[in-house]
């Protein structure tokens, strides 16, 4: 992963995606567009949530043994 993700910024696009995907002006290929998109933010946000809760338990247990 990029170390210039932004993991806010891809959580308001996320937002902005599914707002878009809620319109039914969208062709079918931009909702398909739009939705591989999604999901790539999607997994994305989800690695950098778990590398989150590793450093979170990792900062604990440190802290616990001081």
């Amino acid at each position: 992963m990029s170390e210039t993700f932004n993991f806010e910024a891809a959580m308001k696009r996320l937002a902005e995606i599914a707002t878009l995907l809620e319109k039914d002006d969208l062709s079918l290929d931009n909702a398909i567009a739009l939705f591989d998109e999604g999901l790539q933010l999607s997994k994305q946000c989800q690695t950098r949530l778990t590398q989150y809760e590793t450093t979170v338990k990792e900062l604990v247990q440190k802290h616990q043994g001081e």
